[in-house]
């Protein structure tokens, strides 16, 4: 699927499922009563929502507790109201609760989902294979797959570099990327995203392989000075990024002025140079 919210209008096959986009939180947020129409054909999904409601305080359900109330438009009379959401992860949940032959099929899909991740738990080749043909139905040749899988692989030295060196916050995680994106592109991730339109997909699937060269080249640059001067804790850590992101910089600099054009774009469709 494209993104979350194709996901969930796929399952729901047509129903209009009202959403908002969280940029903060770069998350999906849906509107529970249009679940609740779609599953129940409910001639009142407020008040089935309401008992529904009570019923998991009584039990104890943490499902409560991931509401999020935002301003949505009303299909009535076109005015914003706020409206009770959950975000992907507890839309699913809500499924899972509801007593309706309708939801069954979302179940057994739940399930599906379930066992493959299990399976992929005794096999993890199982999952590599299935992030393979992924991108190949995306359209990528089995190249940019392979040099992407060369990517992750990288990222993940980084990671374990940091951590090495005082962070374990996965905020701080994303505080240090963007320290490199920013020395090398002039933007964060988010902005970098807005740039190519994007929201939930992964910014790597969508640059080009110059893009994709200079952002791993800030990531290794990042991580073997972080090997060789041994920074400590958060601010340490960012004044190494920063710098590590600066020699990606210079890399596009210089090839910028050799092309005569720019480097970064909007376009978010990679064209693979190996096809």
């Amino acid at each position: 699927m494209k993104n979350k919210i194709e996901l969930i209008s796929n399952l729901f096959e047509g129903v209009e499922i009202r959403s908002v986009w969280d940029p903060e939180k770069e998350e999906y947020f849906f509107s529970v009563v249009d679940v609740i129409f779609a599953l129940t054909d409910s001639h009142n999904p407020r008040r089935y929502w309401t008992d529904l409601k009570n019923r998991t305080i009584s039990e104890g359900s943490e499902l409560y507790a991931k509401i999020v109330q935002l301003k949505m438009k009303s299909s009535k009379d076109g005015k914003m109201y706020l409206t009770d959401t959950l975000d992907t992860e507890g839309i699913l949940r809500l499924i899972e609760s509801i007593p309706s032959p309708k939801a069954e099929p979302f179940k057994m899909w739940l399930a599906s989902l379930g066992k493959e991740r299990v399976d992929e738990a005794f096999d993890p080749s199982i999952g590599i294979d299935k992030m393979i043909d992924f991108y190949l139905n995306k359209g990528y040749s089995l190249d940019w797959i392979k040099d992407r899988i060369i990517a992750i692989v990288d990222r993940k030295k980084l990671t374990n570099t940091w951590r090495k060196h005082g962070i374990s916050e996965s905020n701080e995680y994303a505080i240090l990327t963007n320290e490199i994106y920013k020395s090398w592109s002039g933007m964060t991730s988010s902005e970098y995203k807005n740039l190519k339109g994007i929201r939930k997909e992964n910014l790597r699937d969508n640059m080009s392989d110059l893009e994709i060269l200079l952002t791993n080249i800030g990531e290794v640059a990042t991580r073997e000075l972080t090997n060789e001067h041994h920074p400590i804790g958060l601010e340490q850590n960012k004044l190494i990024s920063e710098v590590g992101g600066s020699i990606a910089k210079n890399t596009k600099d210089d090839l910028e002025n050799k092309l005569g054009r720019k480097i970064i774009n909007s376009n978010n469709k990679l064209i693979d140079k190996y096809k």
